[in-house]
């Protein structure tokens, strides 16, 4: 139970879970139609849907990012797969809208817990100078993840029924809940050298961290960003399906297509250009994260106003492009904007923050304007707005790095080396 993990090993281990974590999140989206035609949702109540998993998912954020900081992390990661496994099973045998609010959530919990601990654990084994790439590799499994939920999803619900989606999205989860517990977990602080140096967090190390300004800009801008990429990620089959007519079948493959292959070119090259470009700017991460959103939201703008397919689905792509090249930068970002024994709760806090103000709410949002102006595609124009303003608190992290130039915590090779403790 005690055998030690490569770097190499473990990267590829934690990216597989997390690939799965990011499948049995994204079924719903392919399957949502015939889910709401089942119950007859109108498209507020399908919004409650995504509603429930956020709810679930940012409300336990919390308490997982303290038991991440302080307990063992192989458990609590194998207890939250195993959860988010189960329930993404239930979704599949239930028969009321009810029973699906609560099995989603169930889903948020157990998904919670793994995206808590998970960076924290990377952190504690690749060091400054290649933290960012192994964790622009963790976070490839997003597009990966999101785009065969859609994919798996889409073609498993037109073949056998949208219940079977669920089912065996959800099935592969509960071997892979062991596949860490016989392996040693790496040291906190130990990528630094600082492992014997770390002491447990106390509350007020945590209201310090509450206090850094850059966390709040790196934050806040990622709950604008998550507000717009949540709305779109649950609404984008039915958005192709009702405004520009494409097959249900084919939106779910087309919206996967594009999300595994744009998201994971633009996951890589923002990730590892970013990890080049800091050697020389301090501010780079914070640079690729501003100007690469706001370059997305004249592309998004025109996803909604176009009223060509053929258009409609190449602006698409390159907004998924353009965004999924801030995946890896803004997740170091948090990690290293904090000192290392509070990496698990500064990951807990972010999620909380940005689901709670991003994406908790925003496709229920989206459905209820859809509903008023009996309009989807008069209701997504909400989201370039969103990304305008992640864009602005970014672009002023940037700019506020500048002008601090190599202030302390940034070494000649322009990364940060947190402390052990506040």
């Amino acid at each position: 139970m005690n055998r030690k993990l490569s770097p190499f090993w473990t990267l590829f281990i934690l990216t597989g879970l997390n690939l799965f974590n990011y499948l049995d999140r994204n079924v719903l989206a392919a399957v949502l139609e015939p889910v709401q035609a089942q119950f007859n949702l109108s498209d507020e109540q399908g919004g409650q849907l995504n509603t429930a998993f956020m709810l679930g998912y940012f409300v336990t954020a919390p308490l997982f990012g303290y038991l991440g900081d302080r307990a063992s992390r192989k458990w609590l990661i194998a207890l939250g797969i195993t959860v988010w496994s189960v329930g993404t099973v239930l979704t599949g045998l239930a028969t009321s809208l009810g029973m699906m609010l609560a099995f989603r959530t169930v889903v948020g919990v157990g998904e919670a817990s793994y995206a808590s601990i998970s960076p924290g654990w990377i952190s504690d084994v690749f060091g400054p100078g290649r933290r960012n790439n192994a964790l622009t590799i963790f976070y490839v499994a997003l597009p990966v993840g999101s785009a065969l939920g859609y994919i798996i999803g889409g073609q498993i619900a037109a073949h056998w029924g949208w219940r079977y989606a669920f089912i065996w999205a959800g099935l592969p989860g509960l071997l892979l809940a062991l596949s860490l517990l016989p392996f040693q977990e790496p040291q906190r602080g130990l990528a630094e050298g600082l492992a014997e140096q770390v002491r447990l967090p106390k509350l007020k190390d945590v209201q310090t961290m509450l206090r850094l300004t850059d966390f709040h800009l790196i934050v806040w801008g990622y709950a604008y960003y998550t507000f717009a990429m949540g709305a779109f990620a649950f609404w984008g089959p039915s958005y192709l399906h009702r405004v520009h007519h494409v097959a249900k079948s084919s939106a779910a493959l087309f919206l996967g297509a594009v999300v595994v292959v744009a998201g994971l070119i633009g996951t890589f090259v923002g990730g590892f250009a970013a990890t080049a470009w800091r050697r020389r700017n301090a501010a780079a991460y914070g640079l690729v994260l501003g100007c690469s959103t706001l370059a997305a939201v004249p592309a998004a703008v025109l996803t909604f106003v176009t009223g060509n397919v053929h258009v409609c689905m190449a602006s698409l792509a390159a907004t998924v492009f353009l965004l999924f090249l801030s995946i890896g930068p803004v997740n170091t970002l948090i990690v290293e904007t904090v000192p290392v024994n509070l990496r698990a709760s500064a990951m807990a806090i972010s999620i909380f923050a940005i689901h709670l103000f991003g994406d908790l709410s925003s496709s229920q949002i989206m459905g209820a304007l859809s509903d008023h102006w009996e309009s989807l595609q008069k209701a997504g124009l909400i989201l370039p707005g969103a990304l305008l303003v992640g864009a602005a608190l970014w672009l002023a992290l940037a700019l506020k790095t500048m002008r601090c130039g190599r202030a302390a915590g940034v070494q000649g090779n322009g990364l940060s080396t947190p402390s052990a403790a506040p």
